[in-house]
């Protein structure tokens, strides 16, 4: 499974983004022909080789004819959906933009619909995010995994359309909230609200750089030019250790609480799974003074445990959450529908190095199955297996390591944060 890995020491931008990806082999005529889709006018892009202090890199540009109109949640959306893009292209974008505007009505307190963005809903800004996401998608392919460095964030203040502002701007604030980030090295804004916005929503992990074997490299020039500091972001592409097809790095959230309806759990796990949770579960414990209470644990991705601390204060009776930096290691997992005489099931397929570990039926498929045709649920699950083992050559035959077999469901898409 493929990796790419972002090294932010001077900061991320949009364009710094493309410019890394296409220094990495994304073409550019993909890019523009991919971009036409949407209904925008009056810009062009290009991307010319440069260098900064020395190390070369890729400058991408948008160029504009017409002014920077501000745009709200309609607009852009409608923009993105009127664009032949696949699902999970528009899914990808549309939670850019919708992260940066639940920010923007937090940090403005205003009602979502009623916020415009001015800089990020510019034609250039559409074009940076919608086109990282399509560039991000031709390096890493359905199934890769993005890990990006700690962010360093600059310093001094940057002017915008509200004023001018100490870096990091309010929206990169509230953005990169939960993630590891640090000042300088530099004056000036090295992280902008649009290169926040795509790396807090679509990446995995962030951390120090995984394990992997390196394949390539490519480097994203900035802007701005700084004495003694390339202005550069690095971009490593790489493939996932051998040892577990998926590596990356995950918060761990905990509390303990002896004084909530046990009514209340079950909704909670609810909102933190719809909130985008890897896993919640609760464990008994004895707390001070002999009272019985539970261990609440929350295991999701880094640019997640934000928006689940606020779930956690918002609708449990805790007041306060532990947190730790965890490394998790899965095996390359696929799924596959076998045809049994009860009906279909689908199977979930675990792997190492390409060899099946485990195969074991979706209990709900065989739920569903054994309560409409009135026969006992082990039946069905014995029969699911035994269809697939029946099956396994073929099966193995159309999937490698880290690729899903031809007619798998893919990897289940982000799920987008309430509102």
């Amino acid at each position: 499974m493929r990796i790419l890995y972002l090294d932010c020491f001077s900061g991320i931008a949009g364009d710094m983004l493309l410019g890394a990806l296409i220094d990495l082999g994304v073409d550019i005529e993909l890019l523009r022909d991919r971009l036409s889709a949407l209904p925008l006018a009056g810009y062009s892009i290009s991307a010319k080789k440069t260098s900064r202090q020395g190390i070369a890199g890729t400058k991408f540009d948008v160029k504009i004819s017409g002014g920077h109109a501000e745009r709200g949640w309609r607009e852009i959306r409608t923009i993105i959906e009127k664009a032949s893009f696949e699902d999970d292209l528009r899914e990808r974008s549309l939670e850019v933009f919708r992260r940066l505007i639940e920010v923007e009505a937090r940090i403005h307190r205003l009602p979502f619909d009623k916020v415009h963005l001015h800089e990020v809903g510019a034609v250039d800004s559409i074009v940076d995010i919608v086109g990282s996401v399509i560039a991000l998608r031709e390096v890493l392919g359905g199934d890769g995994r993005l890990h990006v460095s700690p962010l360093r964030l600059g310093s001094g203040t940057v002017t915008m359309a509200h004023g001018t502002f100490p870096v990091p701007a309010p929206a990169t604030t509230a953005l990169v909230k939960g993630i590891p980030v640090s000042a300088g090295p530099v004056e000036g804004e090295l992280v902008t609200p649009t290169g926040a916005a795509i790396v807090t929503t679509l990446a995995s992990a962030f951390g120090p750089l995984p394990p992997m074997t390196l394949r390539e490299v490519g480097y994203g020039a900035g802007t701005r030019q700084y004495d003694h500091h390339p202005n550069l972001l690095r971009a490593i592409l790489g493939d996932a250790a051998a040892v577990g097809e998926l590596r990356e790095v995950v918060s761990v959230m905990e509390c303990t609480i002896d004084d909530m309806s046990p009514q209340a759990y079950g909704f909670l796990m609810e909102r933190l799974f719809a909130a985008g949770a890897l896993e919640v579960f609760y464990t008994s414990v004895l707390m001070k003074k002999n009272r019985p209470g539970t261990l609440v644990t929350v295991i999701a991705e880094q640019n997640r445990m934000g928006t689940l601390g606020e779930i956690l204060f918002r609708e449990s009776t805790t007041i306060g959450f532990r947190h730790t930096i965890a490394g998790r290691v899965e095996l390359a997992r696929d799924i596959v529908t076998v045809k049994t005489a009860h009906g279909e099931v689908r199977m979930k397929i675990s792997s190492l190095n390409g060899l099946t570990t485990q195969a074991q039926p979706e209990y709900e498929d065989c739920r569903k199955i054994a309560s409409a045709k009135d026969v006992p649920l082990k039946e069905v699950q014995a029969a699911a297996v035994a269809a697939w083992r029946a099956g396994e050559p073929a099966l193995r035959s159309r999937s490698t390591a880290g690729t899903p077999a031809k007619g798998a469901r893919k990897r289940a898409p982000r799920r987008s944060r309430p509102r």
